[in-house]
């Protein structure tokens, strides 16, 4: 089987470098090429799509039905789960990454970034940012979260993650995920039983699908981005420059 893993396009927020968590934002012009790129991608390497899941924030809905419109799956068929949704980065939604690195400095700005089980300072539950107050949020049962870690995320992504290798394994094809980066970190580190170290310095570019090609016990055959060697450098690179102080 395939898992095709895909990060949404650039996002407003991924334009003005800001930490975007929970908050819901619409694509850039960047970002919906970046969308038409990876179905591209999709169809020219002939894998026909047999299943789509994506998170419930904008930027991945408007990400997966750009997808579905030019490799003719129905936007029906997409299945939405907010356990899918990215990290919620807590107080820090909203603000500019640069400018919060130059206030807290550098080292403590990527301790909240990218260490696996710090999480940023949480938001109030007056804040008007908190989760409770969006109602689209209305029908997670869970408790809402108001800032997490990675090792947050897996926690929260884990009862999906269960569900769809069940349903997958039964009918095994290639199977499409639309969501963002720390929720697509999370399926990594599970998927390739990496180290709490290792998923430190995964960083997954917006816009190229990410394929891992498995048997039907989840042991990975191969794993390629659908981008070439050097293009895929650059855009890694520029996630790695986010959020240093200027």
């Amino acid at each position: 089987m395939k898992i095709i893993l895909l990060r949404h396009g650039q996002s407003q927020w991924n334009l003005e470098n800001r930490f975007t968590g929970w908050k819901d934002v619409t694509l850039t012009d960047e970002g919906k090429k970046e969308a038409l790129f990876a179905a591209k991608k999709i169809k020219e390497n002939q894998i026909l799509i047999d299943s789509l899941h994506c998170s419930i924030l904008d930027r991945a809905i408007e990400t997966a039905k750009i997808v579905c419109d030019q490799i003719n799956f129905s936007k029906n068929n997409i299945k939405y789960n907010w356990r899918l949704n990215e990290r919620h980065y807590g107080s820090l939604q909203g603000l500019n990454k640069s400018e919060t690195a130059k206030k807290f400095g550098e080292e403590q700005i990527k301790i909240w970034r990218r260490s696996f089980d710090i999480p940023p300072p949480l938001l109030e539950i007056d804040d008007k940012r908190h989760p409770r107050f969006n109602e689209k949020f209305k029908i997670i049962d869970d408790n809402l979260p108001t800032g997490e870690s990675l090792k947050d995320v897996i926690k929260r992504l884990l009862p999906f993650w269960i569900k769809y290798k069940d349903e997958i394994k039964k009918n095994p094809g290639s199977h499409l995920i639309v969501a963002h980066s720390n929720s697509l970190r999370a399926i990594i580190k599970i998927l390739e039983d990496l180290s709490d170290d290792q998923i430190i310095s995964v960083n997954i570019p917006t816009g190229v699908p990410l394929v891992y090609d498995c048997d039907n016990n989840f042991n990975i055959i191969k794993k390629q981005y659908l981008m070439g060697e050097k293009e895929l450098m650059e855009k890694q690179e520029i996630i790695i420059n986010q959020g240093k102080a200027k």
